[in-house]
């Protein structure tokens, strides 16, 4: 079977969302800490996930209203800008050093650029954020500029299965011709396997990992090699060998990453 076009999804399929999430709020805690919050950072970081459970992760002001629900008197003579102020930096500092794609997934991509196959991304949350983590990952140099979905941006989010059918009839591709790739079984695999897609579901350690779904992805890979492996054994992309691995796909690659983050501050 020859394919036209792969999707990804971001958080937690380009890169590892949950990982960078703790590290970025635990910082922001001990920021905040350091400005003057009389709490200590474990105690702010419990706190803080609650308010990211009931808010939401795209909510915009999760450090507001982790200090309107702290007493004042831990803060006393503090002024509080000053301390949201501080875990914003922390927060933003924390993106330049630790928001990294993985490894793999990178050098899969690279490869995917030089052929004639459209690279597209269709990932859920708020078109500035998803737009900067594509910037810093250092991943859209390797994409097709115009096969970038994003829900909020677009007016539909996942797992409607309307937001898969506009990128591909807005690209003129069929389905059956497209491969998507997700984390997660309700609102990647489940909608794209609706519309017929090639569905592959990346099962690396996530948060997800073990969630069940209402269909089966038609794949299932650990890494970005088992994926370069079946794209080349079963769909006969002329992709090369990576260094190292002995064979497309040929050993689990790790995830580290090699490629540093983009700036966009």
């Amino acid at each position: 079977m020859s394919l036209d076009a792969i999707f990804f999804d971001v958080d937690d399929t380009l890169f590892s969302t949950s990982e960078f999430a703790e590290k970025a709020r635990f910082a922001s805690c001990a920021a905040m800490h350091r400005a003057g919050l009389k709490l200590e950072p474990q105690v702010l970081m419990d706190e803080l996930r609650e308010v990211v459970s009931e808010f939401s992760s795209n909510y915009d002001h999760h450090f507001d209203q982790l200090l309107r629900r702290i007493p004042k008197r831990h803060y006393k003579g503090v002024n509080p800008a000053i301390i949201l102020a501080a875990a914003v930096i922390a927060y933003h500092d924390t993106k330049i050093r630790e928001l990294v794609p993985y490894a793999d997934a990178i050098r899969l991509l690279e490869d995917l650029a030089r052929l004639d196959l459209v690279r597209g991304i269709i990932s859920n949350g708020l078109t500035i954020k998803q737009a900067e983590k594509l910037l810093r990952l250092g991943v859209y140099p390797y994409l097709t500029p115009t096969a970038i979905y994003i829900s909020e941006q677009i007016g539909i989010n996942k797992p409607n299965v309307k937001l898969y059918r506009r990128a591909c009839s807005d690209l003129n591709l069929k389905p059956s011709r497209c491969v998507y790739v997700g984390d997660h079984p309700t609102r990647d695999i489940d909608p794209a396997n609706t519309l017929g897609m090639i569905t592959v579901r990346l099962r690396s350690g996530g948060r997800h990992d073990g969630a069940p779904g209402q269909t089966a992805a038609r794949h299932e890979v650990r890494d970005y090699e088992e994926l370069r492996a079946i794209l080349v054994q079963q769909y006969g992309l002329p992709l090369p060998t990576t260094a190292g691995d002995g064979g497309a796909g040929a050993g689990a690659a790790t995830h580290p990453a090699a490629a540093a983050p983009v700036p966009v501050d």
